[in-house]
This record gives C-alpha cells, structure tokens and sequence, in this order.
C-alpha cells in the first residue's frame, strides 16, 4: 500500500547514513530493526521491512547491490535479480546464482575484504548479527578471528570513488542487532570507524502516516470522507503509541478479518493488545446493572455509603470511556483507579470483590496480591519477572503473567504501604502508559483493568514513646476521618517516600472508608449469626435457636470494640460462641435428624467461654 507524502523523507537512521557514508566504513544498526519503515519509493511512502528500507536508501547514491550474511542461509544478494548477482559474481569471485550459498566464519572476512575495496558501489550487511556469537562472554576461537578481522577492517577501508557520481564513499559493512551489547564491548571500544546507530520507535507523525497507508483495510474506507479520514489517522496514531508499525500493520490485518470499519480502531487496537475483540465494558447488561450498583454492593459492604457513591461514580466514568479524559493521551491508561483507605476490616476487600461480581459476573476475575509479600527492594523481579541472565527470567512475573491470562479484570494491592518503594515506582508506568514490560519483555497492557490499592494509612501514628496509637477513633464524625487519612496518605507519599508523583497520579480517586457504627455493628453481627445456624442446618441437619437474651450477650462481648471492623466482630463471634458451640456440640448425641437445639445459656467463667444446650 502507498500513500503520496511530500517532500519525501527518509527514516531518520536511513538520513544519518546517508550523511555518514563518506566518512565510517562500518555502522552498528541496533534497535526494533525487524520493524517495517516508512521508505520514499517513486514520490511516495511504502511501508518496507528494514533491508528493503535500506537497499532502497542505498540505491539512490548509485549503491548497485547488497551483499547480505546470516549463521543460517549463509551469503545472498540483494536485490535478488540476476543483473545484481552476476555483478556480485564477478566483482567477488564467489558464485551466487542460487538463493544463498553458505560459507564459514573463517572464509568470510575475505569476501568483505574484497568488497570494501571493489571499485562498485556496494554495502555488507551482517544479518542477525547479534546471532554471531554463541556467547558474547566467551567467543569461540573461529568468533574471536571473524571480529578480530572485521575490526581491522574497519582500520583499512577507504572510500572509493565507484561510478556513476565519483563521489567519494565507502562501501559499507552495516550489523544489524537488537542491542549494542549483542556484540563484543572490545569491537567497538574507542573505535571511532565504526559508527552506531540507534533505530528509534516510530514517532507520532509517521505512525499517523502509517495509518494513512493501512486505510485501505478497513471495511469503509472507499466510503469515508476526508475529515473521516484525518480523524481515523490521528486516533490510530494515538492509540498506538509505544507500538511499532509492524504492530499496525498487524492491527489493520484484524480488523480486515472482522470487518471493522474505521470508526471502531479502538477495537482493532484493544483486540491486539489484550487478544479480545469482546469489549466487557460494551456489554449490554452492564450499563442497568450500574444503575443499581449502589444498592447492590450495599447489601454486601454495609455502612459505607459514601465510600461505595464515590466507587459508582468511577465505575460509571470507566464504563463511559471518560476516565482521563481531561488528559491529552487517555487511551492506554488503566479503565479506573481507586485508592480504598480507612480502618481495618470495614469492608475494603469486600468491595473490590463486589465489584468484580458487578462488573464481570465471576469473582475469579479478581486478581489480589499481598503488598506485605513485597517488601523486600528485589520484590519486583517476582512481581515482573527477573531480568535477563538472571535465574527465571524466562518465568515471567505474577502480576504481568496474570494480567496477560486475564486482561479484563479487578486488579487488588491489597496493603500497597507495605510495598517496597522500588514497586510503587513500576505504578507510574501503569497510571500514566497502561502498560508494563516483563523479565522477557514482553509488553503487557493494563487499558482494560480497573486497579484497587488498599491501605490502612492515616489509622495509627506512632508517639513520642515508639507506641502505635489510634490517629482518629470509633465514634469521630466520617468528614473527621476522611480528613485525617487523607492528610495521612498525602504526608506518605510526599514526605515519608518522597514520591508525590504516585500521588498526583492517582488524584481524587481515594476512598475513605468510616468506622464501622454500632448500628452497622448490629446488623453484621446478625449477618454472621444466622450463619452460623445456617452452616448448622447444612452440616448436621439441625435447627439452631437462639433466644434473644442469649442474643443480645454474644452482641455486647462481639461489638465493645469497633476498632477493627467487622473482621474483629467475626473473630469475637469465633472465640465467644463458634468455638465453645463446636465444644457442645462434639459431645452431643445428635442421633435424630432434624431436631431443633437452644442456646440456653452463653458465659465466661475464668477466661473460658461455654455454651449450654437444650
């Protein structure tokens, strides 16, 4: 496909060889040099693959062939027409009448010597260069020579003045590798004729020219009009970005298969990043259910109605495509961020169970991970994945292995303080890119993915002796609260980390959740007691009562201290009743099915609850 752009423009890194060709004999090409390139070809763009990029730039300045090695095919000519072979025949002595003709380590250095010094215009290219060594750390023998001898090669070539121009330039020996360092340091160490060159990502404009090329796939493209057709490129270029053009290629080659017209790219670029073409968030069924999220969820998170308005109201703003959408670049970044703070077991983790449930009718699409575990400064290699050369990298990380199994999730950090702030760091990424690179770098997106952080921030502060206190308390009126946690977790990560950028980037989307009130206390606690006489009648075929004088005990021992929530009412509920019933009921005859057992009596004697039954 072709596109007329003008004035026409090479790559930047086909530009600077251009200006470098008179003066460096020997270029090392590193960088994503298996992407396609925008290449001037007959007053127009095509979109090319790099050596085509290249013998393309070559040719222009009377370059007559490319002379092109890899470890598998051996050697080749390029362009494969037999006036270019036959001239490479002749000029150096070497048969290339069939596709590739293979030839070792050692004969090699000769041929590039014969090359550099021919009186045509040609070029070396090393393909796959950084295939060469086995191991850069430890060279063969026949490996040390062949870059001993390219190194002195690069010393004894001069530019040759070949016709047609007489212009003085050398012929070339280009290696192409993704990194620098897949060769040996020593080869280039302080050797100014061998000159680098770093292919960098596709900016903005030629991914937008790009886009204009790739058009044509789209299923109404003949139809659309220009202003269509501005629109579509300048999306698509945005969508895009960090995204190489071989990638938009790909993503054009989907939505032709699916038919997609060129107003849903966003499709075609959400289904190639996460693998889905089924958009969750486009469900129809979503959009009622959100109507009524408020009362749902707060069936199941009780006494938190201001915490759970302010989740719905994000969510909303995440179903809609609005989150961020006051930011010039929002497409890539996570659907929702939400930052649940507050007292210990007021129904933060609950929430964020809730809403997956809401959200995607599985609670298995919520994934959780325990900060605490993550506290140690290398932490994140098991969060992301080793680095390269290190033991497991090729494992991958948790969360990146994760995300990729299930993009379209609840993503829980559950205690994100307790994280190392060399993790908190990788979130920027996140918050502002939507996306990571894991040990084996590959690219994981998180654009799909609603992210929860809890923390307990702002609750306890530590006094003059060392002590733990409570910063606010049961009882203090909900703005009260919010206020202190929030000037808490602003003092957290502005002073105490020093990362206010964490801070910024998560904005007003913080959570306070309030105190668990006696009220709420009460109506938990009846929750948990009926099952308890619920599990009783699935287990054993019982009937449990229990009076209201009995009630109104185990209320008072469970409810004194609200201070942790109603995880702490569960865990009195457990010591004061569930245990000493479990004691009861072990030594109960419990030979007729279905019969009915009161709770006559419930007390605590010398430290020891007990229950009686009848």
């Amino acid at each position: 496909m072709t596109a007329s752009l003008t004035p026409p423009l090479w790559p930047r890194w086909i530009a600077d060889l251009h200006r470098l060709l008179g003066i460096r004999p020997q270029f090392i090409l590193s960088g994503p040099i298996r992407d396609l390139f925008l290449t001037p070809l007959d007053s127009e763009y095509v979109l090319l693959p790099a050596l085509d990029s290249l013998w393309e730039g070559l040719a222009v300045h009377g370059y007559q062939f490319l002379l092109i090695y890899d470890r598998i095919d051996g050697l080749r000519v390029h362009p494969h027409t037999p006036a270019a072979r036959q001239l490479a025949s002749r000029t150096l002595n070497h048969d290339f009448q069939g596709d590739a003709s293979p030839i070792s380590l050692q004969r090699l250095p000769g041929i590039l010597r014969t090359l550099i010094t021919a009186n045509v215009r040609a070029a070396a290219v090393i393909d796959y260069a950084s295939r060469v060594p086995v191991s850069v750390q430890q060279l063969t023998e026949a490996e040390h020579e062949f870059f001993t001898a390219c190194e002195k090669l690069a010393q004894i070539a001069h530019p040759t003045l070949a016709a047609p121009d007489r212009i003085p330039r050398f012929n070339p020996i280009l290696w192409l590798c993704h990194r620098e360092n897949d060769l040996p340091s020593w080869f280039t160490l302080d050797n100014e004729a061998i000159h680098r060159l770093t292919i960098p990502p596709p900016a903005f404009e030629e991914r937008r020219h790009a886009a204009n090329l790739l058009a044509p796939s789209f299923a109404d493209h003949a139809q659309a009009a220009p202003e269509q057709h501005r629109e579509f490129a300048d999306n698509f270029a945005q969508l895009t970005e960090g995204l190489s053009l071989h990638s938009l290629f790909a993503i054009t080659q989907l939505a032709e298969a699916q038919a997609l017209p060129l107003a849903e790219v966003t499709d075609a670029v959400r289904c190639f990043k996460v693998g889905s073409l089924d958009n969750p968030w486009k469900q129809g069924y979503l959009r009622p259910r959100i109507q009524t999220a408020a009362e749902v969820i707060g069936q199941r998170v009780k006494g938190q109605q201001p915490a759970i308005i302010k989740t719905v109201d994000i969510l909303m703003r995440s179903v809609m495509g609005l989150t961020g959408a006051h930011t010039a670049a929002t497409s890539s970044r996570p659907r929702g961020v939400l930052f649940f703070a507050g007292p210990t077991g007021v129904g933060k983790t609950e929430l964020a169970r809730a809403l997956t449930a809401l959200l995607f009718n599985d609670e298995r699409a919520y994934l959780r991970f325990d900060m605490s575990e993550f506290a140690a400064e290398h932490a994140d290699a098991r969060l992301l994945g080793a680095p390269p050369g290190y033991v497991g990298y090729d494992a991958g990380g948790e969360l990146t292995n994760a995300v990729r199994a299930r993009p379209f999730s609840v993503i829980l950090f559950d205690e994100i303080e307790k994280a190392h702030p060399r993790i908190l760091d990788k979130f920027l990424q996140i918050f502002e890119d939507g996306r990571l690179t894991d040990g084996r770098g590959d690219t994981v997106y998180f654009s799909e993915a609603i992210l929860i952080f809890t923390s307990n921030l702002g609750i306890t502060v530590e006094d003059d002796t060392g002590q733990r206190r409570l910063r606010v308390q049961p009882g203090e009126p909900y703005e009260q609260v919010e206020r202190q946690v929030r000037a808490a977790i602003s003092d957290y990560f502005k002073f105490t980390l020093g990362r206010p950028e964490i801070l910024n980037r998560i904005g007003d989307n913080i959570v306070v959740f309030d105190f668990i009130q006696p009220a709420i206390a009460e109506q938990i606690f009846a929750g948990m007691l009926n099952r308890v006489a619920q599990r009783m009648t699935d287990e054993h075929n019982l009937t449990l009562i229990i009076p209201e004088p009995v009630r109104q005990q185990l209320l008072a021992w469970c409810t004194h201290d609200l201070s942790d929530g109603g995880r702490g009412i569960g865990n009195r509920l457990e010591t004061a009743f569930i245990n000493p019933l479990a004691r009861a009921l072990f030594h109960w005859p419990m030979e007729q099915p279905g019969q009915s057992l009161t709770v006559t009596t419930v007390r605590l004697e010398n430290h020891v609850y007990s229950v009686e039954l009848a």
